[in-house]
């Protein structure tokens, strides 16, 4: 069954060139040119993927990533400026699943989100047979992509539940950041490591929303995270 990928940008010219090499790779692609546009179009037509670019009018990336959050765990890639590293930084903690830096090679691009289609799709399969992971007041349950701690939702990205799920089975056990990239977005992706800490602040925001004493991932400095053993 082919993917539908929602390309959000005021480009028309990246709307049409990168619309078409996605059509050519067999995805089926609904392009927006703003994100008040794009939020109301994926209201009506669901998408598996969103692609977003950052600085548009209406409603940025930003914007239209958090109304996205509030719905569901859609994945989503944002498109950053050239060398804006708040660009990068402020996407990941608000819960995007990777980012490209323009201008982007399409094959690059084409390599992340099928990593990113692949992670979530394994995830829930996987998850279909998978137990319920509990660690103390956590609960992970893949097969519904749901995490809980003390009984209150704590709503995931894709990435997320993969970073907390790989540190989550081995409690006490270190993970350098190189585990949790292979854990997170599989083999042979190159993820600069400042994502993994990035994801891993955004992952305790996360949970100190829904308790202010949340402590259960720690860092390791120089070394990598940890689940703390009960």
């Amino acid at each position: 069954m082919s993917h539908t990928i929602a390309l959000v940008d005021d480009d028309q010219n990246i709307l049409t060139s990168l619309s078409a090499a996605l059509a050519d790779e067999g995805y089926a692609v609904d392009t927006y040119a703003d994100g008040a546009e794009a939020l109301e179009g994926l209201g009506r037509r669901p998408a598996d993927l969103a692609i977003l670019d950052i600085k548009m009018p209406r409603m940025d990336g930003m914007e239209l990533l958090t109304e996205l959050r509030r719905r569901d765990s859609l994945p989503v890639i944002f498109l950053t400026s050239k060398d804006d590293e708040v660009d990068e930084i402020m996407g990941l903690r608000m819960g995007a699943d990777d980012y490209i830096k323009k201008p982007f090679s399409q094959r690059l691009l084409m390599e992340r989100i099928r990593a990113v289609l692949r992670r979530h799709e394994e995830t829930a399969r996987e998850g279909a047979g998978d137990e319920v992971l509990r660690r103390g007041e956590l609960v992970l349950d893949p097969a519904r992509h749901m995490c809980t701690w003390k009984g209150d939702e704590v709503k995931l990205t894709v990435t997320e539940f993969l970073i907390v799920e790989s540190l989550a089975r081995r409690p006490g056990h270190v993970k350098n950041r190189d585990q949790l990239i292979d854990a997170a977005y599989g083999e042979h992706i190159y993820v600069d490591d400042r994502t993994i800490d990035s994801h891993i602040k955004r992952l305790r925001r996360k949970f100190k929303d829904v308790d202010d004493d949340f402590a259960e991932i720690e860092t390791l400095y120089g070394v990598g995270y940890r689940y703390r053993a009960d």
